[in-house]
């Protein structure tokens, strides 16, 4: 599905129709393998999750409403090999829920203290909000990989492109690992893992492509060197 420029507006219902979808899809998630509706980590976490989703659909609704309908389908033009690294990540990024509820609510191989599952929410919602924030200053900030000519795509220096130039990844990753420990899991590390690889292979061919088709972007790498981390990556 692709999503036309010209129309860039959602109807409140059905965004709000898409949220809740997504909410009770990620409830399947944690609680279909967990076995059980008494696994309060997983209640928490479900909370904690949709409220944080729904204060971001506001926000972004009041700052940039253009980027709710261009994340709503994969855009013309959208490179070929991410047609794989897409749904590859999401995937990883999905398979943590039931990973975790299968670890710490069935077969109880996890028993994390309440430090570390803290720990995990703060990574969990420092992620979501970095991706939060770079949506908000960025209006080409698609779920696929492509030069958005019908968007008069441009590159994008301010809010956390300032110190990074993916910052979209950063927040994912640490959002990746925070899921699995705020569900009181170390299992659902490994899909956290396996998740931030398929984020860095993403971010090393966008980067790249960005940098070739993208006018401007070249001469941005010179003045925002770090793709994730300042002085290290």
């Amino acid at each position: 599905m692709s999503v036309s420029p010209s129309n860039p507006d959602v109807p409140a219902s059905r965004t709000a129709v898409s949220l809740g979808a997504t909410v009770v899809i990620i409830a399947i998630l944690l609680f279909w393998p967990a076995g059980t509706w008494s696994w309060s980590l997983g209640w928490a976490f479900l909370f904690a999750l949709a409220a944080q989703m729904w204060l971001a659909l506001a926000w972004m609704q009041r700052v940039n409403p253009e980027i709710i309908a261009a994340r709503q389908g994969i855009g013309a033009n959208t490179k070929a090999w991410d047609y794989v690294l897409m749904p590859l990540t999401l995937l990883g990024l999905v398979s943590i829920l039931p990973v975790a509820a299968l670890d710490n609510a069935r077969f109880a191989w996890s028993a994390l203290p309440f430090n570390v599952i803290i720990f995990g929410y703060v990574l969990f919602v420092g992620g979501f909000w970095i991706i939060a924030w770079a949506q908000a200053v960025n209006r080409h900030f698609e779920p696929s990989v492509r030069i958005q000519t019908d968007r008069n795509h441009q590159v994008v220096e301010t809010g956390p492109y300032a110190f990074v130039r993916h910052p979209g990844y950063v927040g994912a990753s640490l959002m990746a690992f925070g899921w699995g420990f705020a569900l009181g899991s170390v299992v659902a590390q490994v899909p956290a893992l396996l998740t931030t690889i398929l984020l860095i292979m993403r971010t090393e061919m966008e980067d790249r492509t960005l940098q070739r088709e993208l006018p401007g972007y070249a001469e941005y790498t010179y003045s925002v060197r770090a793709k994730w981390i300042p002085g290290l990556y």
